[in-house]
């Protein structure tokens, strides 16, 4: 009759570190895992990461790619390019429409983090943080009619990085800064690069630390999904099943959900509508997809679509279900190292005319922190010379399925999450399909 908030937080069996790296330690300075997390890890048999070796592996990446563009600097202020690159985090969803972290790292490896002022501790976990600084906040509510200032101060720091870190090589990668700081640093001699292009490619091939991180945020994506599937009953609004995600994740140490795509009945239909107040009704569909953020920062992002109710679907909701279904299983099975993306959407599983109008934007997406590069377009959509590359091993990928009649009532989305390995691809997702909805009972 005891509560799991009322459990022994630490377990002093796992000794100094958790098998991940992470400090045993209750009041440490990272946020991870809890141990309803490690425990769930542990009975599935799961390899966790070890984190100091995937940080190692990232700072390594992002080194390596400046170098083959011959740049002096990265200036990260995206907060999961920062993410990447330090595994620090500081407020990050108000981080990214109130810019106030930039990263720089430079040619020989040396980094600095620029931070809140008073948090600048937040980074110190990570050894492979040279410095900590502030100064990189360049929007307008926080600096008024200042900011040229602050940014022309913080341009000359850089100037004085690169010099000592990168020789004096003024060709730098930028990927999102606001425009003072790029009119300050082109001011400052600065050549500038987008550098969302090297950071997309350098997270593009994962690790295999990467890789059980990401094993272990789908099974945690998969145990809230299975507690929001025993949730999800008639009479309940949208709002209330969405919820339980939310929970779930958060108890298991994720971080948020990246968007609000849960809809019923016929607000499935056309998709991205978001969740909202409405009731669910006895006998029609529940789609979603999770976009989750889950431990260690990586991204589970897996789609189904669930029959509620105690009758049996249409025949035509069982057609687009089993369509579906077919969908991602054959464009799964084109996947190996060598494929191109153009390739991929060239042979694609062709979906019928009734649900093309409402297919979905893409066949496949890259996946790790987030939705990432590349992107495989569907065939009517690609656009050439824009995705000319092929699979590598150590990509991750998600292979999507909207299926929704036009002028319908209802929409079935699916999307499993997958590795491309050395001699083809491993599905990383375990979650059922509708039995129902599949036309199984």
């Amino acid at each position: 009759m005891t509560s799991y908030r009322d459990q022994r937080k630490i377990d002093p069996t796992r000794g100094q570190y958790f098998a991940d790296s992470l400090a045993n330690d209750n009041d440490r300075m990272e946020i991870g895992p809890t141990t309803l997390a490690y425990a769930e890890w542990e009975a599935a048999g799961i390899t966790l990461p070890n984190l100091t070796a995937m940080r190692e592996y990232r700072w390594q990446r992002l080194v390596s790619h400046i170098n083959a563009r011959d740049y002096g600097a990265i200036l990260l202020f995206d907060p999961l390019n920062i993410r990447y690159g330090s595994d620090s985090t500081n407020m990050q969803l108000w981080n990214t429409h109130n810019p106030f972290r930039c990263l720089v790292v430079c040619a020989d490896g040396y980094m600095v983090m620029y931070d809140y002022a008073v948090a600048k501790f937040l980074s110190t976990m990570n050894p492979l943080v040279n410095e900590q600084r502030d100064g990189a906040d360049f929007f307008y509510f926080d600096r008024g009619d200042k900011i040229a200032d602050a940014a022309e101060k913080f341009a000359k720091q850089i100037a004085e990085l690169v010099q000592q870190h990168g020789e004096g090589n003024q060709r730098i990668g930028v990927d999102k800064p606001m425009l003072h700081a790029i009119w300050a640093l082109e001011n400052n001699g600065f050549t500038i690069f987008p550098g969302e292009e090297l950071t997309e490619k350098a997270r593009a091939i994962k690790s295999i630390d990467e890789i059980n991180a990401m094993r272990c945020a789908i099974y945690a994506c998969e145990q809230s999904v299975e507690a929001m599937a025993l949730a999800a009953k008639p009479g309940l609004s949208e709002n209330e099943i969405w919820a339980v995600l939310h929970a779930e994740n958060i108890k298991r140490g994720g971080e948020w959900i990246e968007t609000r795509l849960l809809a019923s009945g016929p607000r499935t239909n056309p998709w991205f509508q978001e969740s909202g107040p409405r009731i669910v009704q006895n006998n029609e569909i529940l789609s979603f997809d999770t976009d989750m953020i889950g431990p260690y920062g990586i991204c589970a992002d897996l789609s189904r679509s669930w029959w509620i109710g105690d009758g049996q679907p249409r025949p035509d909701m069982v057609f687009a279900m089993q369509h579906a279904y077919e969908h991602i299983q054959q464009n799964m099975e084109m996947l190996k190292p060598g494929v191109s993306l153009r390739e991929l959407s060239a042979r694609g599983h062709r979906l019928d005319a009734q649900f093309e109008a409402g297919k979905y934007g893409c066949m496949m997406h890259g996946v790790g922190l987030c939705d990432e590069w590349p992107l495989v377009a569907y065939d009517d959509k690609v656009v050439e010379g824009a995705f000319d590359y092929a699979l590598e091993p150590g990509m991750c990928l998600c292979v999507e399925a909207l299926v929704a009649p036009e002028g319908g009532d209802f929409a079935i989305k699916l999307e499993d999450q997958v590795v491309i390995t050395e001699n083809g691809y491993e599905n990383l997702t375990k979650l059922a399909f509708d039995a129902k909805l599949m036309g199984e009972s």
